[in-house]
């Protein structure tokens, strides 16, 4: 089943393209910042969700860790 299909998918899906995100951004920001509006905006917009938001989607990552592990 396709991830947009399956909730938890989906969700796994965005988390993980949140926490790579804003890892790209502090490894080489330039490759996201001249990026901000279009299409590509998007994953400049996940790296500053990650950044402004980082214990809340930590708390989210070891929360849809321990689901996945345990509970499938």
């Amino acid at each position: 089943m396709s991830a947009i299909f399956n909730f938890q998918s989906l969700l796994t899906v965005i988390l993980l393209l949140i926490c790579t995100c804003a890892y790209i951004r502090a490894m080489a920001p330039s490759l996201l910042d001249k990026n901000k509006t279009g299409l590509l905006g998007i994953f400049w917009k996940c790296a500053r969700i990650g950044e402004r938001k980082s214990p809340w989607v930590a708390c989210c990552c070891v929360i849809m860790a321990f689901s996945i592990l345990f509970l499938q």
